[in-house]
């Protein structure tokens, strides 16, 4: 039996205490099937993963790199005076800044969080896009309070027909309700179909997708933050961060449910 997911909670203690009473009945008809495990759903869930499989995800917790997000044990910091007071930079991002302002990512890819974006994006288990938002949300940087909007990673036409969805769509739409910011699908438009990154190198994923976005002027002197669901190499982000800055964004953020380490 495929997983169900059940409706969100709305504000108020009684409206709480009717959903969870709600859940339970439903439950208990139609248990809910981990997508993942295929085990009952029960404490700890995050609907539609069970418990264990959602407290198994590897987060990738700070500190780390305040330009790309590349975790603290992966690198060393910058000596004092390389970089402005109150930062830690990698020195990848030293020697070659990234097209954005900083990255963050919610989990290093691989295991639990792995099957899972395997399993919304390759078969269709679009309420995984609640829990895999949430592990985003989980590592949204404090100081990040004025961005104007998500922007996620437009798809190709053909390849978003055969999908029948864009998983940056979901999960920015899933990440602005917890945020409080709206999200631009507009502002960012692929402009020539492209090869997938998965089977390129890091010099063929760039080639790849030079030139392939553009952005609108409205994002002129925004604060925004592009939205995927993997961060690999960085390539499809850094093209999608030049075309917001050629349009004239002010800042750009980049953020992703997992990072390839």
């Amino acid at each position: 039996m495929p997983a169900l997911e059940h409706a969100a909670p709305v504000p108020g203690s009684l409206s709480r205490a009717l959903h969870a009473w709600a859940v339970a009945a439903l439950d208990l008809v139609f248990p809910a099937l981990c997508p993942l495990c295929a085990s009952t759903l029960a404490e700890r869930r995050r609907d539609p993963l069970c418990g264990a499989c959602w407290e198994a995800i590897a987060r990738l917790a700070p500190p780390g790199c305040d330009r790309c997000g590349l975790p603290r044990p992966t690198f060393d910091p910058a000596p004092p005076g390389i970089v402005p007071p109150g930062e830690l930079q990698c020195g990848a991002c030293r020697a070659d800044p990234p097209g954005w302002d900083w990255a963050r990512a919610g989990a290093e890819y691989g295991g639990v969080v792995r099957d899972a974006i395997h399993a919304f994006k390759f078969r269709g288990k679009r309420a995984l896009a609640r829990p895999l938002a949430a592990l985003i949300g989980e590592q949204w940087p404090p100081g990040a309070r004025d961005v104007a909007a998500l922007v996620p990673v437009p798809l190709g036409r053909p390849r978003e027909r055969e999908r029948g969805f864009n998983q940056a769509a979901l999960l920015a739409e899933r990440l602005a309700r917890g945020l409080g910011v709206d999200v631009r699908p507009r502002w960012l438009a692929r402009m020539r179909d492209t090869q997938p990154q998965s089977d390129l190198g890091a010099a063929e994923r760039r080639a790849n997708v030079r030139g392939a976005f553009a952005a609108p002027a409205a994002v002129a002197g925004c604060h925004v933050v592009v939205v995927d669901d993997v961060l690999t190499t960085g390539a499809t982000v850094a093209e999608c961060a030049r075309a917001l800055r050629a349009a004239g964004a002010l800042r750009v953020g980049v953020v992703a449910v997992a990072r390839v380490l």
